[in-house]
């Protein structure tokens, strides 16, 4: 068991969306944990930890608060997930979803998300309502690999370090920040 703070907290303490970057970071820790044994078909930005250690984990599979907007088209049609490609498709609208969601935290309706085109169109083929559509976790794992060794950018584990660390400067620092900022003790699904 660790500290955690959720996605929605990280956001809701820095009060804007993620950046470009942290998005691509984010995927691929999302992917690389996402993998057997660790999944739940809905995973939201109340699911997701991320702990100051660098480490991401997802809260256990339990049901809370309005998950409609993060839940795969085939869980709420009630179709079950009949084999492992189809689990992962589920995990993979939902992080989509959420994804989206940390983009687009709290940008104002008339202000379009900034978003590269090669970002946008990894999402969208994440939330693509047809399962046959919709990309598999190798295909994103691989996309954002790639993307991130070409932007050079840090290893996902600092900025979930960074983003943390953000959280507990801004609780400190504000006497305004909301009280809804608490630390997660839960059951874990491994990190790897």
């Amino acid at each position: 068991m660790g500290t955690f703070v959720t996605l929605a907290e990280v956001l809701e303490a820095r009060g804007s969306p993620l950046e470009e970057d942290e998005v691509w970071l984010n995927s691929m820790s999302f992917v690389l944990l996402s993998g057997p044994g660790n999944m739940c078909s809905v995973l939201s930005p109340g699911s997701m930890l991320l702990s100051a250690s660098g480490n991401l984990a997802f809260k256990s599979c339990a049901r809370s608060g309005d998950l409609g907007s993060f839940t795969a088209p085939e869980v709420q049609d009630g179709h079950a997930a009949s084999n492992r490609t189809a689990s992962e498709k589920m995990v993979v609208y939902s992080l989509g979803m959420t994804l989206y969601w940390s983009v687009d935290y709290q940008l104002p309706q008339n202000q379009p998300i900034q978003l590269s085109g090669k970002l946008n169109n990894l999402l969208l083929s994440m939330c693509e309502d047809t399962v046959q559509r919709r990309a598999d976790l190798v295909t994103v794992l691989e996309t954002c690999d790639q993307h991130i060794k070409t932007a050079q950018l840090p290893p996902p584990e600092k900025l979930i370090k960074q983003l943390v660390e953000d959280v507990f400067r801004d609780s400190v620092s504000s006497p305004t920040f909301p009280l809804s900022l608490s630390l997660h003790f839960v059951p874990l699904l491994s990190i790897r």
